[in-house]
């Protein structure tokens, strides 16, 4: 099975931590729809073979979109690649742009699944991270929203300066007591060229505590299992059939097809990223230039890729797998270099899988690095 991620690159504003591609010009965005339309094309040969089982509209913004734009883009899709009769088709979406006319059409299309960008509920949060909606919104459209969509994952993030141990749990409880089925929540990071990054080095907020932020992912991981939640990925949790199809693919190294501009692909022991560039990405695409570079996977970037997937996951990593895929040099690297982590109670191995342990989840990136092979 494979998978369709759909870039939609435009937002109404910056959030101030957010460095993933996008413009608040929607100006383009006739032309910029109609070349994702024409990458689908162009690139649905290299699937000929495959059955997609999940389509994402990522972003960006999606919701911006008309449903008409959502139809048109699907249309494509059904029309160039063999899809499964009931496909996980997901929308990335901001509680500012659900209202109860919007939600009734979604419900009537082929989108199945809803993941709402509400980050808190908490007014001093949203402001701190330019976020485009109030408490009220996010609450009301949550509300509303169940209504039509039993599949809703809603995200969260927490470690936010001034987010009080209680102000987190009101943001959990308020999630938990719409009857919600999924929640994706993040520690709020700093990166690089972002106003955040601007603000904290001038000193406008303060640095970020790591000490919070565990305390908070502790938190979460105690109350969303008292709530009968499965920590299945370090920031996913889902109630049983719930789990995110599409990013569990991911999370399996399937292959997938990522279109517009930035968005990722994998396939064939490959990787693909698209220019970052929306006018370039659009002429590119009008002209027949090429949009996106390529790179062979070498087998160390395999391995490593396995280990920390693996590591973030329930899944964890299948050592007789490692041992099949990669060989036995692999295989006793990888034991050799999990002892010392194994004795702190930070991993553990049972029935040939390595995983973390309650202790190590929250450190799993860390780990996973320490566990790559690097070629001399």
């Amino acid at each position: 099975m494979s998978g369709i991620y759909i870039h939609i690159p435009f937002c109404k504003q910056a959030c101030h931590y957010c460095d993933f591609h996008f413009s608040t010009s929607l100006k383009n965005k006739e032309a910029m729809l109609g070349a994702i339309q024409q990458e689908l094309i162009q690139r649905s040969d290299d699937f000929k073979k495959d059955v997609i089982e999940t389509i994402y509209f990522g972003g960006g913004t999606p919701s911006l979109l008309s449903q008409q734009e959502i139809d048109a883009l699907l249309e494509v899709v059904y029309s160039y690649f063999e899809v499964v009769k009931t496909p996980e088709i997901t929308l990335e979406a901001n509680p500012d742009d659900l209202n109860s006319e919007t939600i009734k059409e979604l419900a009537q299309s082929k989108v199945n699944r809803l993941s709402i960008g509400v980050q808190s509920f908490f007014e001093a949060d949203l402001k701190m991270m330019n976020r485009a909606h109030n408490a009220k919104e996010a609450k009301t459209c949550l509300q509303e929203a169940s209504k039509y969509f039993d599949n809703i994952t809603v995200d969260l993030i927490y470690g936010i300066p001034g987010l009080t141990e209680e102000r987190w749990l009101e943001n959990m409880e308020t999630v938990f007591s719409l009857g919600i089925n999924h929640i994706s929540c993040y520690a709020l990071t700093v990166e690089e060229k972002t106003a955040l990054a601007s603000f904290i080095k001038k000193k406008i907020y303060p640095p970020l505590d790591e000490e919070l932020a565990l305390k908070h992912f502790n938190m979460l991981v105690s109350e969303a299992k008292e709530k009968g939640f499965v920590h299945y990925e370090i920031s996913n949790f889902g109630k049983p059939n719930y789990f995110s199809k599409h990013n569990t693919s991911y999370w399996k190294g399937e292959r997938y097809l990522g279109v517009g501009p930035s968005a990722h692909s994998y396939y064939d022991q490959k990787r693909f990223w698209n220019v970052a560039n929306n006018a370039k990405y659009i002429k590119a695409l009008e002209s027949g230039e090429s949009y996106f570079e390529m790179e062979n996977l070498s087998i160390y970037d395999r391995f490593n890729e396995s280990v920390m997937i693996g590591l973030r996951t329930i899944y964890g990593v299948d050592l007789q797998k490692i041992k099949k895929d990669f060989g036995q040099e692999f295989y006793n690297y990888l034991l050799k270099h999990t002892d010392v982590f194994i004795k702190d109670a930070i991993l553990e191995i049972k029935t040939d899988i390595l995983k973390t342990t309650e202790k190590g989840k929250f450190l799993a990136d860390g780990i996973a690095s320490q566990l790559f092979f690097i070629k001399d």
